[in-house]
């Protein structure tokens, strides 16, 4: 499974009102079309996905929100193709399928909501890492 395309299609951030308190931050990430595609890039058709996802970060109570959607088109060998649009047309897909492409997505939109979160003045909707040093005691 490899990315060849990557295209937001919305990328919304709004920041409502002044932070009181420490805000509870909410993520979604929902697929709402998978579709065969073609490319005269690749000369094939089968085995190219386009996928349809958005990507949502409310932090509550209503203090902001940061809203993606993007098109992806993933490559696949042709046996999966059939197997992820035979799923998608009874809106099942394998958890391995699910977790595979959601972990593809999160890594690249979430990049885009950290520099969205910086401009507009907001926590980052993640903990970011940081190094933590102790003092060491003097001996003699």
């Amino acid at each position: 499974m490899k990315i060849v395309g990557f295209n937001f299609t919305k990328v919304f951030a709004e920041k409502k009102n002044a932070l009181t308190k420490s805000p509870e931050v909410k993520t979604s990430v929902d697929i709402f079309e998978i579709k065969e595609a073609s490319s005269e890039l690749f000369k094939l058709k089968e085995g190219l996905l386009e996928i349809k996802f958005s990507y949502s970060i409310f932090y509550e109570p209503s203090f902001a929100s940061l809203i993606f959607e993007w098109n992806l088109l993933l490559l696949v060998d042709s046996k999966e193709s059939k197997d992820i649009l035979k799923g998608w047309k009874n809106k099942e897909l394998s958890e391995e399928f699910k977790a595979n492409v959601f972990n593809m997505v999160l890594r690249r939109a979430n990049i885009k909501a950290v520099q969205l979160e910086e401009e507009i003045g907001i926590p980052t909707h993640f903990q970011m890492p940081y190094l933590k040093f102790e003092k060491k005691e003097r001996k003699g």
